[in-house]
């Protein structure tokens, strides 16, 4: 029997199927509730003795591998790996694996319903409504041949872009791993952040995006722009948009993740042209089956002795 410690807090919830793989492959599957994901030796006391973990936002690194002698495999209930040492699984020959793609279409929809909220106002509106208040006063803006920036031109960025298109919306993209796409158009990024009527980032945390969209990007913004974030709150210098958005030197953003979460005590919090949702862009029924399952496989085939499906490390 394997033992295989899931911390990530939504693993199969929208469905039995992920967790059934597991115990179906002979593996004794034990939930845990992280209370403090950031702190290698509670994540390393929760582990123990397992062979194998998946997690979401824990942070696994030189005192977990350290501290939990049988751990075989991290399996990534996600895509992104930040969270995890990759440099230290290697030396403690531990396979980290991810799951891409299975969220895409969820993020992708998230963000394009951020920005249809902030080109309508409708967080506006329906705070106005809640407080008894019939007003059309202001405009909102239409979608058709505004331009959409799209930083990071992976799945997710793509499936932002075929959305913006369907509302004929133009659409620039940066990124430095990507050529040409088609009928969009690859730009810089100070270009990008000048063209744009609406930036959406879809960039992974590395140490060249930490704080990307700092003053420098944020000053080349038109004063009417908005900012949609549903990748990492890292990727922003939290300070300089506050004061962007506070001064009115742009428009609005719209932020499902932020670089210390919940961020209840970021003044961003109190700046009405702020929408704030909790990381949930990738919460949906479909995405959190799909994510399960690959997180799962990836586990049972590295038990058993072979590939994952997605190698990280």
């Amino acid at each position: 029997m394997y033992e295989v410690v899931v911390l990530a807090r939504s693993f199969s919830r929208a469905a039995p199927d992920p967790r059934e793989i597991l115990e179906r492959a002979g593996c004794t599957v034990k939930f845990k509730k992280d209370p403090e994901p950031e702190n290698e030796e509670v994540v390393a006391g929760l582990i123990g003795n397992a062979c194998a973990v998946i997690v979401g936002v824990d942070k696994v690194g030189e005192t977990v591998f350290s501290r939990c002698p049988h751990l075989e495999v991290v399996s990534k209930h996600g895509v992104g790996v930040d969270n995890v040492d990759l440099d230290a699984a290697r030396r403690y020959k531990i396979v980290v694996t991810n799951a891409p793609g299975t969220n895409s279409e969820s993020v992708a929809d998230m963000a394009f319903a951020l920005l249809l909220a902030q080109a309508r106002r409708i967080p506006y509106f329906l705070d106005q409504v809640r407080k008894k208040v019939w007003s059309s006063s202001g405009f909102a803006v239409e979608l058709e041949e505004k331009v959409l920036g799209v930083v990071g031109f992976g799945r997710i960025g793509k499936a932002m872009a075929q959305r913006a298109r369907g509302f004929g919306m133009k659409v620039v993209f940066y990124d430095p791993l990507v050529e040409g796409e088609g009928d969009y158009e690859k730009v810089s990024l100070e270009e990008l952040f000048s063209r744009a009527d609406f930036v959406s980032l879809h960039a992974p945390l590395l140490q060249e995006t930490r704080k990307m969209v700092n003053q420098k990007m944020l000053s080349l913004m038109k004063n009417e722009a908005y900012l949609i974030n549903t990748a990492r709150g890292e990727l922003v210098d939290e300070e300089a948009l506050f004061r962007f958005l506070k001064e009115e030197r742009i428009a609005g953003a719209a932020l499902d993740v932020f670089t210390e979460e919940p961020p209840f005590d970021s003044p961003l919090m109190n700046l009405p042209n702020v929408t704030a949702t909790p990381h949930v862009a990738a919460h949906t029924r479909e995405a959190n089956i799909k994510m399960g399952t690959i997180a799962a496989r990836n586990v049972v085939q590295v038990l058993r002795g072979e590939e994952p499906l997605f190698r990280v490390v």
